[in-house]
């Protein structure tokens, strides 16, 4: 089986204000990175749309409401501190969350062996009643409720090696042991959230970083905390919350991996997912805001995928 890629030009409608990081450009280079030769046993599809009820198993009615009407018919409007909307982009939100539920169809399915979803805006910041940190709506956290839902799945694992934690996805999971919340990040940071001593009901595992380290101190974090989690979890399906901002080249932060160190990170998850879970990964693109950076890590990471 191949690896499924999504990828829409329906992602750049999201138009944000000039120099905002989290721009349509980012979408552009992954694809460009994508459509080299060695990519060419991808399966490619476009995103659908999700509907609303694939929204509501992450997020209340109040705020999907809220979103909507928020919308300007013009221009772009700023609705937190680093989160904007244009007039496309509550409907593009829906086809970001529509890819992850489909590609989760497609890999529970066994029609892929894995899947990448190019998408944006990304969404491990939004809570349940609010956007955050660029993000609308938690395609990871809709992901794994769609795979719950739809196709029986009783345990569902994320990982998060986006170097800004996930406060929102471990929000949504607090409480909910049938999902496992993992992440590595640099911390202090943005959003403030991920101390290790911030363990739900034993289902969320934190594994920060400091600023400056390296590809060491990210194989340490991960081969100590995050990869025993998922393996002692022994998830049904694995979501990768794909975030590539710890490269260091990217502006937002100190973290200095490359796109080897995400290429080790993803067989290593890999194996797991081989071992304990048929091999079931989604991998939803989160940060990454060095366009160089994100495009070779999302190619290292996408290489890896397509050698199951």
């Amino acid at each position: 089986m191949a690896t499924l890629l999504i990828e829409d030009p329906i992602f750049r409608q999201h138009r944000v204000p000039p120099g905002h990081p989290e721009r349509p450009e980012r979408l552009s280079a992954v694809g460009a990175a994508l459509a080299e030769p060695a990519f060419a046993g991808l399966i490619r599809r476009e995103a659908p749309r999700a509907d609303l009820d694939r929204i509501l198993l992450a997020h209340a009615p109040s705020y999907v409401d809220e979103l909507r009407a928020s919308a300007p018919t013009e221009g772009v409007a700023q609705i937190e501190a680093d989160s904007y909307l244009c007039p496309e982009s509550f409907s593009v939100a829906l086809h970001a969350a529509g890819a992850a539920c489909f590609a989760v169809d497609t890999v529970m399915s066994g029609a892929a062996a894995n899947a990448f979803v190019a998408l944006r805006p990304p969404g491990h910041h939004a809570e349940v009643d609010r956007p955050m940190g660029f993000c609308l709506f938690n395609n990871a956290a809709i992901a794994a409720r769609h795979a719950q839902q739809k196709h029986g799945a009783s345990r569902i694992a994320i990982v998060d090696w986006d170097v800004h934690h996930g406060n929102g996805t471990q929000a949504i999971f607090w409480s909910d042991p049938s999902v496992l919340y993992a992440s590595t990040h640099q911390m202090p940071l943005y959003p403030g959230t991920g101390a290790i001593s911030e363990t739900g009901v034993g289902n969320i595992v934190n594994a920060p970083l400091s600023a400056g380290d390296e590809g060491a101190e990210f194989v340490e974090a991960m081969g100590e905390r995050i990869l025993p989690a998922i393996e002692a979890f022994a998830p049904d399906l694995i979501i990768i919350s794909a975030g590539f901002d710890a490269h260091w080249r990217d502006p937002l932060a100190a973290i200095n991996l490359t796109e080897k160190d995400f290429a080790w990170a993803t067989e290593a998850v890999m194996d797991i997912a081989g071992r304990l879970s048929g091999g079931r990964i989604v991998s939803l693109l989160e940060g990454g805001y060095d366009l160089i950076g994100l495009a070779d890590s999302a190619a290292a990471h996408v290489a890896a995928l397509m050698q199951a």
